[in-house]
Protein backbone atom coordinates (compact mmCIF):
# COMPACT_ATOMS: atom_id res chain seq x y z
CA UNK A 1 0.00 0.00 0.00
CA UNK A 2 0.98 3.86 -0.40
CA UNK A 3 1.98 5.83 2.14
CA UNK A 4 -0.90 9.04 1.25
CA UNK A 5 0.44 11.30 3.71
CA UNK A 6 3.67 10.78 4.92
CA UNK A 7 7.14 10.57 3.34
CA UNK A 8 10.45 9.26 3.02
CA UNK A 9 10.57 10.51 7.10
CA UNK A 10 8.37 8.12 7.70
CA UNK A 11 9.18 5.18 5.74
CA UNK A 12 13.01 5.47 7.49
CA UNK A 13 10.82 5.01 10.72
CA UNK A 14 9.15 2.33 9.49
CA UNK A 15 11.86 0.89 8.33
CA UNK A 16 14.46 1.50 11.55
CA UNK A 17 11.22 0.04 13.36
CA UNK A 18 10.80 -2.69 11.24
CA UNK A 19 14.55 -3.56 11.72
CA UNK A 20 14.20 -3.64 15.98
CA UNK A 21 11.66 -5.94 15.73
CA UNK A 22 13.86 -8.56 13.70
CA UNK A 23 16.72 -7.72 16.40
CA UNK A 24 14.46 -8.52 19.12
CA UNK A 25 13.66 -11.71 17.60
CA UNK A 26 10.06 -9.98 16.40
CA UNK A 27 8.71 -9.76 12.65
CA UNK A 28 11.01 -12.88 11.37
CA UNK A 29 9.25 -14.09 8.30
CA UNK A 30 9.81 -11.69 4.92
CA UNK A 31 5.57 -10.79 5.07
CA UNK A 32 5.51 -9.48 8.19
CA UNK A 33 8.69 -7.40 8.21
CA UNK A 34 7.25 -6.17 4.33
CA UNK A 35 4.02 -5.27 6.52
CA UNK A 36 5.56 -3.41 9.05
CA UNK A 37 7.77 -1.60 6.65
CA UNK A 38 4.12 -0.86 4.71
CA UNK A 39 1.81 0.39 7.39
CA UNK A 40 2.32 4.13 8.61
CA UNK A 41 1.51 3.30 11.78
CA UNK A 42 1.88 7.15 13.06
CA UNK A 43 -1.16 7.73 11.40
CA UNK A 44 -3.15 5.58 13.74
CA UNK A 45 -2.30 7.77 16.91
CA UNK A 46 -3.82 10.24 18.53
CA UNK A 47 -3.32 13.77 17.29
CA UNK A 48 -0.38 15.06 18.78
CA UNK A 49 2.14 11.98 19.05
CA UNK A 50 5.32 12.38 17.86
CA UNK A 51 7.02 10.21 15.19
CA UNK A 52 9.29 9.10 17.70
CA UNK A 53 6.79 7.88 19.97
CA UNK A 54 4.19 6.62 17.28
CA UNK A 55 7.18 3.97 15.78
CA UNK A 56 8.68 3.66 19.41
CA UNK A 57 7.73 -0.62 20.34
CA UNK A 58 5.69 0.74 22.89
CA UNK A 59 2.11 0.79 23.55
CA UNK A 60 0.26 4.00 22.42
CA UNK A 61 -2.82 4.73 24.45
CA UNK A 62 -5.41 5.85 22.26
CA UNK A 63 -8.74 6.32 24.62
CA UNK A 64 -9.15 6.38 28.44
CA UNK A 65 -12.34 6.70 30.55
CA UNK A 66 -13.45 8.99 32.88
CA UNK A 67 -10.75 7.02 35.60
CA UNK A 68 -7.79 7.85 33.23
CA UNK A 69 -7.28 3.98 32.63
CA UNK A 70 -6.99 2.99 28.93
CA UNK A 71 -9.62 1.52 27.68
CA UNK A 72 -8.51 1.69 23.80
CA UNK A 73 -4.86 1.48 22.66
CA UNK A 74 -2.28 0.09 19.52
CA UNK A 75 -0.20 -2.44 20.67
CA UNK A 76 3.50 -2.82 21.26
CA UNK A 77 4.62 -3.49 17.60
CA UNK A 78 6.70 -6.39 18.97
CA UNK A 79 3.52 -8.11 20.31
CA UNK A 80 1.31 -7.70 17.37
CA UNK A 81 4.31 -9.13 15.06
CA UNK A 82 4.36 -12.03 17.35
CA UNK A 83 0.42 -12.59 16.78
CA UNK A 84 0.54 -12.30 13.60
CA UNK A 85 3.10 -14.27 12.93
CA UNK A 86 1.85 -17.03 15.14
CA UNK A 87 -1.46 -16.47 13.37
CA UNK A 88 0.28 -17.91 10.27
CA UNK A 89 -1.62 -15.56 8.15
CA UNK A 90 -1.46 -16.32 3.99
CA UNK A 91 -2.63 -14.53 0.81
CA UNK A 92 -6.66 -14.99 0.54
CA UNK A 93 -7.26 -15.71 4.30
CA UNK A 94 -9.91 -14.74 6.09
CA UNK A 95 -9.20 -12.80 9.22
CA UNK A 96 -11.11 -11.36 12.04
CA UNK A 97 -9.62 -9.14 14.74
CA UNK A 98 -11.57 -8.70 18.25
CA UNK A 99 -10.91 -5.36 19.50
CA UNK A 100 -9.85 -2.45 17.26
CA UNK A 101 -8.28 0.35 16.28
CA UNK A 102 -6.96 0.03 12.93
CA UNK A 103 -3.34 -0.44 12.85
CA UNK A 104 -3.07 -4.27 13.32
CA UNK A 105 -5.94 -4.69 10.94
CA UNK A 106 -4.01 -2.77 8.13
CA UNK A 107 -1.06 -5.48 8.91
CA UNK A 108 -3.22 -7.88 8.71
CA UNK A 109 -4.42 -7.14 5.27
CA UNK A 110 -1.09 -6.76 3.97
CA UNK A 111 -0.53 -9.88 4.76
CA UNK A 112 -3.71 -11.59 2.95
CA UNK A 113 -3.64 -9.16 0.65
CA UNK A 114 -6.80 -8.43 -2.13
CA UNK A 115 -7.94 -11.68 -2.45
CA UNK A 116 -7.90 -11.93 1.78
CA UNK A 117 -10.71 -10.11 4.13
CA UNK A 118 -9.86 -8.49 7.30
CA UNK A 119 -12.72 -7.81 9.91
CA UNK A 120 -11.97 -5.68 12.80
CA UNK A 121 -14.69 -5.38 15.42
CA UNK A 122 -15.02 -3.19 18.85
CA UNK A 123 -17.50 -2.51 21.18
CA UNK A 124 -16.63 1.13 21.14
CA UNK A 125 -18.43 3.09 18.21
CA UNK A 126 -15.76 5.79 18.46
CA UNK A 127 -13.05 3.35 18.47
CA UNK A 128 -14.40 2.16 15.18
CA UNK A 129 -15.21 5.27 13.69
CA UNK A 130 -11.69 6.33 14.22
CA UNK A 131 -10.39 3.22 12.67
CA UNK A 132 -12.59 3.39 10.09
CA UNK A 133 -11.46 7.00 8.66
CA UNK A 134 -8.02 6.38 9.47
CA UNK A 135 -8.16 2.96 7.79
CA UNK A 136 -9.36 4.88 4.48
CA UNK A 137 -6.91 7.41 4.98
CA UNK A 138 -4.01 5.50 4.88
CA UNK A 139 -5.31 3.19 2.12
CA UNK A 140 -6.90 -0.13 3.76
CA UNK A 141 -10.64 0.76 2.70
CA UNK A 142 -10.65 -3.06 1.86
CA UNK A 143 -10.86 -3.89 5.16
CA UNK A 144 -13.99 -3.90 7.35
CA UNK A 145 -14.92 -3.07 10.08
CA UNK A 146 -17.74 -3.05 12.78
CA UNK A 147 -19.77 -2.21 15.93
CA UNK A 148 -19.81 -5.39 18.05
CA UNK A 149 -19.22 -7.14 21.23
CA UNK A 150 -16.61 -9.25 21.04
CA UNK A 151 -18.10 -12.22 23.36
CA UNK A 152 -20.01 -13.14 20.23
CA UNK A 153 -17.31 -12.73 17.38
CA UNK A 154 -19.17 -11.62 13.91
CA UNK A 155 -21.40 -13.78 12.17
CA UNK A 156 -21.62 -11.96 9.17
CA UNK A 157 -17.58 -12.76 8.29
CA UNK A 158 -17.72 -16.42 9.26
CA UNK A 159 -15.95 -18.63 8.85
CA UNK A 160 -12.17 -17.44 9.75
CA UNK A 161 -9.08 -18.95 8.94
CA UNK A 162 -7.67 -16.69 12.33
CA UNK A 163 -9.17 -14.65 15.34
CA UNK A 164 -6.58 -12.42 16.53
CA UNK A 165 -8.23 -10.99 20.20
CA UNK A 166 -6.54 -8.06 21.49
CA UNK A 167 -8.42 -7.39 24.26
CA UNK A 168 -7.25 -9.79 27.21
CA UNK A 169 -10.34 -12.15 28.61
CA UNK A 170 -11.03 -14.31 31.08
CA UNK A 171 -12.93 -16.79 28.90
CA UNK A 172 -12.79 -18.35 25.36
CA UNK A 173 -16.78 -18.29 24.19
CA UNK A 174 -18.16 -20.72 21.93
CA UNK A 175 -18.48 -17.99 18.98
CA UNK A 176 -15.06 -17.47 18.36
CA UNK A 177 -14.78 -21.43 17.89
CA UNK A 178 -17.36 -22.03 16.14
CA UNK A 179 -16.64 -18.86 13.31
CA UNK A 180 -13.31 -20.51 13.31
CA UNK A 181 -12.56 -23.08 10.09
CA UNK A 182 -11.76 -26.77 10.68
CA UNK A 183 -7.47 -25.99 10.71
CA UNK A 184 -8.38 -22.36 11.94
CA UNK A 185 -5.78 -20.57 13.96
CA UNK A 186 -7.27 -18.54 17.25
CA UNK A 187 -4.72 -16.44 19.11
CA UNK A 188 -5.59 -14.82 22.22
CA UNK A 189 -4.40 -12.56 25.37
CA UNK A 190 -6.35 -14.93 28.02
CA UNK A 191 -5.76 -14.08 32.31
CA UNK A 192 -5.23 -17.07 33.81
CA UNK A 193 -5.37 -16.54 37.85
CA UNK A 194 -4.05 -12.88 37.08
CA UNK A 195 -1.29 -13.74 34.69
CA UNK A 196 -2.04 -12.97 31.41
CA UNK A 197 -0.57 -15.19 28.25
CA UNK A 198 -0.94 -14.98 24.47
CA UNK A 199 -1.66 -18.33 23.49
CA UNK A 200 -1.81 -19.57 20.31
CA UNK A 201 -4.93 -21.81 19.84
CA UNK A 202 -5.17 -25.53 17.92
CA UNK A 203 -8.14 -27.47 18.04
CA UNK A 204 -7.54 -30.87 19.13
CA UNK A 205 -10.78 -32.63 19.12
CA UNK A 206 -13.26 -31.00 21.68
CA UNK A 207 -10.58 -28.87 22.44
CA UNK A 208 -7.81 -26.13 22.18
CA UNK A 209 -4.24 -26.55 22.52
CA UNK A 210 -1.59 -23.51 23.31
CA UNK A 211 1.24 -24.09 20.79
CA UNK A 212 2.38 -21.37 22.19
CA UNK A 213 2.80 -19.12 24.71
CA UNK A 214 4.31 -15.69 25.92
CA UNK A 215 3.20 -13.03 28.77
CA UNK A 216 1.42 -9.66 27.51
CA UNK A 217 -0.82 -7.12 28.60
CA UNK A 218 -3.94 -5.93 27.22
CA UNK A 219 -6.76 -3.42 27.82
CA UNK A 220 -9.78 -5.68 29.34
CA UNK A 221 -12.70 -6.80 27.41
CA UNK A 222 -15.80 -4.73 27.50
CA UNK A 223 -19.04 -6.05 27.40
CA UNK A 224 -20.88 -10.21 27.55
CA UNK A 225 -17.45 -11.15 27.62
CA UNK A 226 -16.11 -8.50 30.57
CA UNK A 227 -14.96 -10.62 34.02
CA UNK A 228 -13.22 -7.95 35.99
CA UNK A 229 -10.32 -9.01 38.40
CA UNK A 230 -10.66 -8.00 42.17
CA UNK A 231 -8.85 -5.31 43.45
CA UNK A 232 -7.48 -4.74 47.06
CA UNK A 233 -5.68 -1.64 47.84
CA UNK A 234 -3.18 -2.09 50.58
CA UNK A 235 -1.75 1.45 49.92
CA UNK A 236 -4.08 3.41 48.07
CA UNK A 237 -3.18 2.41 43.82
CA UNK A 238 0.41 2.00 45.59
CA UNK A 239 0.29 -1.33 46.48
CA UNK A 240 -2.50 -3.18 44.80
CA UNK A 241 -3.44 -6.81 45.48
CA UNK A 242 -5.09 -8.39 42.85
CA UNK A 243 -7.41 -10.93 42.91
CA UNK A 244 -8.71 -13.67 40.20
CA UNK A 245 -10.22 -16.42 41.80
CA UNK A 246 -13.05 -16.38 43.47
CA UNK A 247 -12.13 -18.81 45.99
CA UNK A 248 -9.33 -16.39 47.29
CA UNK A 249 -10.85 -14.42 50.69
CA UNK A 250 -8.25 -12.03 52.27
CA UNK A 251 -8.89 -9.76 55.40
CA UNK A 252 -7.89 -6.64 53.05
CA UNK A 253 -7.73 -4.04 56.67
CA UNK A 254 -5.48 -6.94 58.15
CA UNK A 255 -3.13 -7.43 55.49
CA UNK A 256 -2.92 -3.65 55.04
CA UNK A 257 -2.01 -3.10 58.61
CA UNK A 258 0.42 -6.09 58.49
CA UNK A 259 2.83 -4.19 56.27
CA UNK A 260 2.88 -1.64 59.07
CA UNK A 261 4.80 -4.82 61.08
CA UNK A 262 8.23 -6.35 60.51
CA UNK A 263 9.12 -7.81 57.21
CA UNK A 264 10.01 -11.60 57.13
CA UNK A 265 12.48 -12.44 54.61
CA UNK A 266 13.73 -16.02 53.25
CA UNK A 267 16.22 -16.78 50.50
CA UNK A 268 16.49 -19.74 48.24
CA UNK A 269 19.46 -21.28 46.92
CA UNK A 270 17.58 -20.74 43.40
CA UNK A 271 19.00 -18.20 41.34
CA UNK A 272 18.33 -16.91 37.39
CA UNK A 273 20.78 -14.89 35.30
CA UNK A 274 20.18 -11.67 34.07
CA UNK A 275 17.22 -11.24 31.02
CA UNK A 276 15.97 -14.54 31.69
CA UNK A 277 12.30 -14.72 31.45
CA UNK A 278 10.28 -15.66 34.62
CA UNK A 279 6.76 -16.31 32.84
CA UNK A 280 6.88 -20.42 33.10
CA UNK A 281 8.07 -19.43 37.36
CA UNK A 282 5.35 -17.30 37.49
CA UNK A 283 2.82 -19.52 36.19
CA UNK A 284 4.17 -22.57 38.02
CA UNK A 285 3.57 -20.51 41.72
CA UNK A 286 0.17 -19.20 40.74
CA UNK A 287 -0.82 -23.35 39.74
CA UNK A 288 -0.34 -23.88 43.22
CA UNK A 289 -3.43 -25.43 45.15
CA UNK A 290 -4.17 -22.68 47.96
CA UNK A 291 -4.90 -18.74 48.31
CA UNK A 292 -2.92 -16.57 45.23
CA UNK A 293 -2.90 -12.96 44.16
CA UNK A 294 -0.76 -11.33 42.03
CA UNK A 295 1.45 -7.71 43.45
CA UNK A 296 1.63 -4.55 41.78
CA UNK A 297 3.55 -1.52 43.31
CA UNK A 298 4.42 1.45 42.46
CA UNK A 299 8.18 1.29 43.77
CA UNK A 300 8.70 4.71 44.56
CA UNK A 301 6.34 5.04 46.68
CA UNK A 302 6.63 1.98 48.04
CA UNK A 303 10.30 2.48 48.91
CA UNK A 304 11.87 0.94 51.55
CA UNK A 305 8.36 -1.38 52.08
CA UNK A 306 7.74 -3.29 49.18
CA UNK A 307 10.58 -4.81 46.75
CA UNK A 308 8.86 -7.57 44.67
CA UNK A 309 10.86 -9.33 41.91
CA UNK A 310 8.13 -7.87 39.31
CA UNK A 311 6.10 -4.92 40.39
CA UNK A 312 3.39 -5.51 37.45
CA UNK A 313 2.71 -9.48 38.20
CA UNK A 314 4.38 -10.52 41.05
CA UNK A 315 3.30 -13.99 42.75
CA UNK A 316 1.79 -13.61 46.12
CA UNK A 317 1.08 -16.34 48.61
CA UNK A 318 -1.76 -15.67 50.87
CA UNK A 319 -3.32 -16.71 53.82
CA UNK A 320 -5.88 -14.54 55.42
CA UNK A 321 -4.40 -12.03 57.06
CA UNK A 322 -1.04 -11.97 55.45
CA UNK A 323 0.57 -12.06 52.53
CA UNK A 324 4.47 -13.36 51.17
CA UNK A 325 5.18 -12.23 47.87
CA UNK A 326 8.72 -13.33 45.70
CA UNK A 327 11.43 -11.39 46.01
CA UNK A 328 14.75 -11.02 43.63
CA UNK A 329 18.36 -9.78 45.08
CA UNK A 330 21.31 -9.47 42.25
CA UNK A 331 24.39 -11.05 43.17
CA UNK A 332 28.31 -9.88 42.57
CA UNK A 333 28.21 -11.92 39.19
CA UNK A 334 24.90 -10.38 38.13
CA UNK A 335 22.73 -13.12 38.58
CA UNK A 336 19.53 -12.81 40.49
CA UNK A 337 18.99 -15.04 43.87
CA UNK A 338 15.12 -15.18 44.21
CA UNK A 339 13.51 -15.22 47.94
CA UNK A 340 10.27 -14.08 49.98
CA UNK A 341 9.03 -11.03 51.83
CA UNK A 342 5.98 -11.38 53.90
CA UNK A 343 3.89 -9.51 56.18
CA UNK A 344 1.44 -10.55 58.81
CA UNK A 345 1.17 -13.35 61.49
CA UNK A 346 1.51 -16.04 58.85
CA UNK A 347 4.49 -14.95 56.98
CA UNK A 348 7.16 -16.77 58.22
CA UNK A 349 4.94 -20.16 56.93
CA UNK A 350 4.28 -18.50 53.75
CA UNK A 351 7.97 -17.99 53.27
CA UNK A 352 8.87 -20.79 54.38
CA UNK A 353 6.39 -22.34 51.44
CA UNK A 354 7.54 -19.72 48.70
CA UNK A 355 11.22 -20.61 48.80
CA UNK A 356 10.23 -24.12 48.95
CA UNK A 357 8.44 -24.17 45.90
CA UNK A 358 11.29 -22.07 44.13
CA UNK A 359 13.38 -25.36 45.24
CA UNK A 360 10.79 -27.79 43.51
CA UNK A 361 10.01 -25.21 40.20
CA UNK A 362 13.78 -25.91 39.77
CA UNK A 363 14.43 -29.13 40.39
CA UNK A 364 11.22 -30.80 38.72
CA UNK A 365 10.04 -28.21 36.25
CA UNK A 366 12.59 -25.33 34.98
CA UNK A 367 13.98 -27.38 32.63
CA UNK A 368 11.06 -28.22 30.74
CA UNK A 369 10.15 -24.64 29.57
CA UNK A 370 6.80 -24.70 30.57
CA UNK A 371 3.40 -25.89 31.11
CA UNK A 372 1.14 -27.54 28.45
CA UNK A 373 -1.87 -25.50 28.29
CA UNK A 374 -5.34 -26.56 26.92
CA UNK A 375 -9.14 -24.97 26.96
CA UNK A 376 -11.77 -27.18 27.34
CA UNK A 377 -16.04 -27.19 27.47
CA UNK A 378 -16.95 -25.99 30.44
CA UNK A 379 -18.76 -29.46 31.18
CA UNK A 380 -15.28 -31.34 30.72
CA UNK A 381 -14.44 -33.88 33.28
CA UNK A 382 -10.74 -34.04 33.02
CA UNK A 383 -9.15 -37.91 33.88
CA UNK A 384 -7.52 -37.68 37.25
CA UNK A 385 -3.41 -36.98 36.75
CA UNK A 386 -0.75 -37.24 39.31
CA UNK A 387 0.95 -34.06 37.72
CA UNK A 388 0.64 -30.54 39.32
CA UNK A 389 -2.32 -28.92 37.59
CA UNK A 390 -3.98 -25.85 38.02
CA UNK A 391 -7.88 -25.73 36.50
CA UNK A 392 -9.04 -22.07 35.89
CA UNK A 393 -13.12 -22.46 35.66
CA UNK A 394 -14.88 -19.80 33.83
CA UNK A 395 -18.46 -19.76 32.37
CA UNK A 396 -17.63 -21.15 28.82
CA UNK A 397 -14.94 -22.92 29.39
CA UNK A 398 -11.96 -24.47 31.67
CA UNK A 399 -8.15 -23.96 31.01
CA UNK A 400 -5.66 -26.39 32.17
CA UNK A 401 -2.46 -25.90 33.06
CA UNK A 402 -0.49 -29.18 33.52
CA UNK A 403 3.10 -29.36 34.77
CA UNK A 404 5.13 -32.11 33.71
CA UNK A 405 8.00 -33.36 36.08
CA UNK A 406 11.74 -34.39 34.97
CA UNK A 407 11.30 -36.56 37.48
Amino acid sequence: MTDVVAGPITADLRAQLTTRLVAKGFAQSPSVRAAFRAVPRHLFAPAGTSLQAAYADRVVVTKRDAARAATSSVSAPWLQAYMLEQAQLRPGARVLEIGSGGYNAALAAELVGPAGQVTTIDIDPDVISSARAVLNRSGYPLVHTAVADGEHGYPPGAPYDAILVTVEAADVPPAWTEQLTPGGRLVVPLRMRAHTRCLTLDRAGDHLVARASIQCGFVSMQGHGQDPVRLVQLRGDAAVLILDDPATQVDATAIAMALDGPRTERWSPVTLTAGTSFEALHLFLASQPRPYGILNVDRERTLGLLDPQDRFFCPTLLAGDSLTYLTSRQQHDGAWQLGAHGFGPQAQSLADDLTGLLVTWDEQHRQNGGPQITVHPASTELADTDRLRLVVRRSHTLTAIDWPSIR
